[in-house]
């Protein structure tokens, strides 16, 4: 969107005033993408960790195919997740702060040994999930934020930047010309009313 100015010191000290403040903004900016960059990196290699070890965990768990058939579903089940918002280069981040599970009772002598076993393996399985699903929910965050910020940026530096500096020199030029032209009037002015006095 082209913008809109008159050819008057009041539109030019309003468009100074747009363009200070745009360059005052865009070093903040840039760092910002520059930080939103570098966590959008991190968080890929945070999410590919996670992936790794749940494949990890569940490749060691191949061999127990016939004990989990037997595990009593009804005896586990994931209560509540609770999340923490965390702030990173100003943009809020979900965060793992606590997993409620729920154990059944049950009868620890009726029951197969290898069941406390797998209650455990199932609390870590479930809190691998949980951090994949919130570390891939923060990654489209921070790549969003990011995306934003790098529109902002070229926004600034490539459009708005140029446009006004741009408009401020047309104005400025104009103002210069209208000036000219008056002094050049005014001397014109004075050699005639120097003419008609001399003739006079």
């Amino acid at each position: 969107m082209a913008i809109k100015y008159q050819f008057n010191k009041i539109s030019m000290q309003s468009l100074n005033k747009q363009l200070k403040i745009r360059q005052n903004a865009l070093p903040t900016i840039k760092s910002k993408e520059s930080a939103l960059r570098l966590t959008v990196k991190r968080q890929k290699e945070t999410l590919r960790d996670l992936t790794e070890s749940f494949q990890e965990k569940m490749d060691s768990l191949m061999g127990l195919t016939r004990l989990w058939s037997e595990f009593p579903e009804e005896i586990f089940s994931l209560k509540e997740i609770v999340l923490n918002i965390v702030k990173i280069a100003g943009v809020k981040t979900p965060e793992l702060k606590q997993i409620n599970y729920e154990v059944a009772n049950f009868s620890r002598f009726s029951s197969p040994v290898w069941l406390n076993g797998g209650i455990v393996i199932l609390k870590q399985i479930t809190e691998i999930i949980c951090q994949m699903e919130i570390a891939e929910k923060k990654l489209e965050i921070l790549e969003y934020a990011r995306k934003k910020t790098t529109q902002k940026v070229n926004l600034y530096e490539k459009v708005q930047i140029p446009e006004f500096s741009e408009a401020i020199r047309k104005i400025k030029r104009y103002l210069e010309d209208v000036d000219n032209l008056e002094k050049a009037s005014q001397k014109i002015t004075k050699q005639r009313q120097s003419t008609v006095a001399k003739e006079g």
